[in-house]
């Protein structure tokens, strides 16, 4: 089998996942004519690519929040908030800033900053910082590449922020939990708490509708977290647990997009 025709074989099988929700390996190995073996291993490849489930017998699809679609363009209530968040940014800063969309609209503000030194763990986010014009200078932390939050991650990523001191880290979330601090669906959190760990202050940034989304992983405790970037959605109740456990919160007006 060549590798064109194994390419081939592994898309078919991603479409007809996402037309029939799972998928045995006894169906396909039928389908396409080979072992069950060959089968079992292209499942197992397509799991490490972040695009399907392995379970008993087969797969299944993602659930749809754990889907590694392209990161989009921060919406205008993103950008609104990356705004807001920039205005924490002193000239000649050393920052952080973590993957995402809406941290991905902080970049264009930079270009009002001097002499910024800029880490990354984001393919998109360093592209973006080498086309600015006042040209900060970048820094990545490489390490293993993960296709969920299409950022480096790892032991090697890690030990490359334990070599710098940083004054902020700029990183969003997929959740609040009001008790506990931010939340993810990713499962691969120690890289964020090491960002936090060399960082003098924490920012987050992300909208108001997510604080009532309900997700297991906790990424960074209230006790790492320095100030809640968000919009004016977020209730008076919230934001008061929030600043009760020392957090600034700052809030914009909510932005259609």
């Amino acid at each position: 089998m060549t590798k064109r025709n194994t390419q081939q074989r592994r898309h078919t099988i991603i479409t007809l996942l996402n037309e029939r929700g799972e998928v045995s390996v006894e169906q396909l190995a039928q389908a396409f004519d080979t072992s069950e073996v060959t089968i079992r291993k292209d499942l197992a490849a397509l799991e490490n690519d972040g695009l399907l489930l392995r379970r008993y017998g087969g797969a299944v699809s993602l659930p749809q929040e754990l889907v590694a679609a392209p990161m989009r363009g921060p919406s205008a209530n993103q950008l609104a908030i990356a705004r807001k968040a920039a205005g924490l940014i002193r000239d000649h800063n050393r920052i952080i800033i973590d993957c995402g969309s809406t941290t991905l609209g902080l970049i264009p503000e930079l270009n009002q900053k001097q002499g910024l030194v800029v880490m990354t763990n984001s393919l998109q986010l360093a592209n973006a910082v080498h086309e600015l014009e006042n040209e900060p200078t970048l820094l990545m932390t490489g390490g293993t590449w993960d296709p969920h939050s299409e950022s480096f991650q790892g032991q090697m990523a890690e030990q490359v922020l334990r070599s710098y001191n940083f004054d902020q880290l700029f990183i969003g979330a997929d959740g609040i939990d009001l008790e506990r601090g931010t939340t993810t669906f990713n499962e691969l959190t120690r890289l964020s708490k090491v960002m936090a760990e060399v960082s003098q202050q924490v920012v987050v940034m992300l909208e108001s509708d997510k604080m009532q989304r309900r997700i297991p992983n906790l990424e960074l405790p209230w006790g790492s977290v320095s100030t809640l970037v968000t919009d004016d959605r977020l209730s008076c109740e919230a934001a008061d647990t929030i600043r009760g456990h020392g957090i600034n919160v700052l809030l914009v007006p909510w932005q259609h997009s």
